[in-house]
Order: C-alpha cells, then structure tokens, then sequence
C-alpha cells in the first residue's frame, strides 16, 4: 500500500486559541500518528504576510508560538516534516511558474478577493482598493505549498475547499501543457469538528477579539472562563445546552459521558458560576500538562529554531530535486545540455509525457506519450484522479516492473524498446 501524503499548515498571524486547538492542532497530532502516511506541517509566515499589515514582530513572535504549540501538543518533528515554509526558497520559485499557468478569470472568482471587491463596491469606491498582489495570489501559493510535495490529503476547514479545487485546477493545467508533474490534492474536512464559541457566543475569532489563548497562565483562563456570557436564569432554574457557549465549550473537551453529567446538571438547575468552574477544570485538566512544555519551549526560541532547520532540511531532500524537474519540463536548462546540430526553433514535446484527463464518463484516465506526442500507454478509466494519478507514480518510480501489475488497467501500443525508453527517462529523474 502506497503513503498518503497528507498536508497542513497554520497561518503565523496570532496567537493560537482553543479554537485552532481544536479545530486544527488536536486533529492533525492525531492524525500524524497514524500509519500509512507520510505528513507535511508548515508554519505558513508567508501567507502571514498578507494578514499583519506590516508588523514584523507579531510574524516573528506568532511563528515562535505555533511551532511551541505543535510540539508542546504532541507533534513529533522526528516522525514527520515539520518547517517553517520561508526556509524553502522552492516554494516561492514554484509559485511563479504556476502563476505561468493559471488563468486572472480562476483567481477573480476566490472567495476572499471577491469579498473585498464586493466591500468596496458596497461603499462606493473603486472595486480593488486596498487589494494587494498578495491577496489576489494568495492561491495560487497555497497550490505551490500543496503541489511542492505533491499531497494527496489536505485537511481543512470547508472555507477553504475553493483552494484546494484551484490548486487541482492548477495542477491540471501545468499537467495538461508540460507532463504529468502533480498529483491532483483532495480537501478532506471533518464534519464533526465544531466551531468553537468565543467568550461573547459568537465565533471563536481573532477578528471578533472573543478568544481564549490556547495557552494562557492558569489564572488569566479562569478569569476568562468566568467572564463567559450567560444568560439571566438563576441557581435552580433549568437551562439549555442548545446555544450555551459554556456547554460547546465543555463538549469539545470532555467525553461522552462527562457531556451527558453536565447536560443533566444543565437540567437540574446548576448554577452557571458552578458550570464554568466544571468546565475551568476540564480544560485545565487537558492544558496544564501541554501549558508546562510550551512554556519551557518559549524559553527556548533556539531549540525551536533548530527544530525548524531540520525540517526544512527533510523537506528540501524532497523540494529541491523536484524543482529541479520541473525547470527541465518548463523549459529552464542548462544549454549545454542543448543536443548537437539542434536548431533555435523549440520542439514543444521534448521528452516522454504523461497526459491525464477525465472523459465525459466521468472516469479519469492518463496516457504515456513519447517525445514526438506517439502514443505508447493508454489507460483505462479510474473512478477517482488520485487513482490515475498512483497508477503514474507507480510507472514512473518502478518502470517496467509496473507493467505487469497494472497490465489490467493498461493498453500498451508502443513497441517493448520504446515504452522502456520513455519509462526509464522518469526513472532518472522522479523522487
């Protein structure tokens, strides 16, 4: 069974909340210990860029938090990549050559974008004021995050679906023009992960200014937790847990049964400085052993800095080769490398290519092209594009011992020598 390749980062722009913690943190600890996969985490400080306004230190100082967060909530950086994504100079590089590809039309429709155009037309004022370059490509490096390591799995939350579909549809066309370079990324989201209510019953948010900091001193969260909104009912009087922040909260936290104790309690009239010390203690009984290392990891930027390299390291072992791939199949080379007696005028299929593509029976199929577009492997249909998209890898990394294993699913039409040929060209260079 192959790895999945499964990918995450969070934005360095604020100090993490139980809201990141359970929306983000918690599950993509739990999901980096299990088997079968191969994980990618980033502190994304250049999408943070976008977001701080020119504030260097609140960039600087949420990167030390995050990475302290991850690692002081159980993230082992020996078990996965762990980096900061600025210590990878390929993602930047990638950025541009997928912006080569990628329609203005796809990035006008991005949510975001179209919800400051439609701000600004709301107030009367020119459609793209105070939009930056930034903003309007933000998508297209979050592709080039994805794309860089080539992720089957992104787990997000659904407001950021759109971005995964472009970074498919962008994928897609890089595919479509030079070979079969990325694998197509799902969004994978948990339905089962609530929204985390913030201190006024609104949404858990930095632009609301209602958090809990995730790792605030004992005193500073309880003095929080008591300063809850709550409505007027007195000891005594029975009250919902349909809209109570303080039983959403408790219920993120505790297990089935402690949420059924607290939802009878709820019925019999507990006091509601009572309920918020039943839920003062649930989460301290979870934070405090995590509060202990992420303190001590504070204390130490250098020991978390030496964390990052490391992971960047691992994750270059993998960027820099693929790029280097990529500049071949773009056209970026060495002219030495130019073969004798060739002319200036470009041959737009210079080496074997794969093509993959959906017919209109819905299925996705790929096909193997030799250097001058002859067939040489027609696919059959698979029901979902990461399928194809195994198959390929399949063929790339083992060459003709994939042959026979995927003989079902493949009709071969060029001759044994040149189907060896163009195999053993990805064999050379894929990682």
């Amino acid at each position: 069974m192959s790895l999945q390749r499964v990918l995450t980062g969070i934005t360095t722009s604020g100090t993490p909340h139980l809201g990141n913690y359970v929306g983000a943190v918690r599950p993509t600890v739990r999901a980096s210990r299990l088997p079968d996969t191969q994980n990618f985490y980033f502190l994304a400080d250049y999408h943070a860029l976008i977001k701080t306004g020119g504030d260097p230190e609140r960039v600087q100082r949420s990167t030390l938090e995050i990475a302290a967060t991850w690692l002081a909530c159980g993230l082992d950086p020996e078990k996965v990549t762990f980096y900061r994504q600025s210590d990878i100079p390929e993602i930047p590089e990638l950025t541009w050559l997928l912006t080569c590809v990628t329609g203005k039309g796809l990035l006008n429709r991005a949510h975001a974008y179209k919800a400051s155009v439609d701000k600004n037309h709301a107030a009367g004022e020119d459609p793209d004021a105070g939009v930056t370059a930034g903003l309007f490509m933000y998508p297209v490096l979050m592709a080039a995050d994805i794309l860089m390591f080539n992720a089957h799995q992104v787990p997000v939350g659904r407001d950021q679906i759109q971005h995964i579909e472009m970074a498919r549809d962008i994928a897609s066309s890089f595919n479509h023009l030079y070979g079969e370079h990325f694998t197509l990324p799902e969004a994978v989201t948990e339905d089962h992960v609530a929204l985390l209510p913030g201190l006024d019953g609104r949404k858990m948010s930095k632009s609301y200014d209602n958090t809990i900091p995730l790792f605030a001193p004992k005193e500073q969260l309880r003095k929080l937790i008591m300063g809850i909104l709550t409505d007027s009912r007195a000891p005594g009087e029975p009250k919902d847990t349909a809209g109570s922040a303080l039983f959403q909260l408790y219920q993120a936290f505790a297990s089935a049964e402690e949420t059924a104790a607290l939802a009878q309690a709820y019925a019999d009239g507990i006091a509601w400085g009572e309920a918020k010390q039943v839920l003062f203690d649930r989460l301290e009984r979870e934070i405090a052993p995590m509060r202990e290392v992420y303190d001590a990891l504070i204390q130490n930027p250098a020991q978390i800095e030496k964390t990052l390299k490391a992971g960047a390291e691992k994750a270059r072992a993998i960027a820099t080769p693929f790029t280097a791939r990529l500049r071949h199949a773009v056209g970026l080379r060495s002219l030495a490398d130019l073969p004798s007696g060739s002319t200036t005028k470009a041959t737009k299929a210079a080496a074997p290519a794969f093509k993959q593509y959906r017919e209109k029976d819905g299925q996705f199929y790929f096909k193997l092209v030799d250097a001058q577009g002859k067939l040489l492997i027609q696919s059959a249909g698979f029901p979902a594009p990461r399928d194809a998209a195994d198959a390929i890898r399949q063929l790339q990394s083992q060459g003709e011992a994939a042959l026979g294993a995927l003989q079902d699913r493949l009709s071969v039409t060029g001759s044994p020598s040149e189907v060896a040929s163009a195999l053993q060209h990805f064999a050379a260079t894929v990682t």
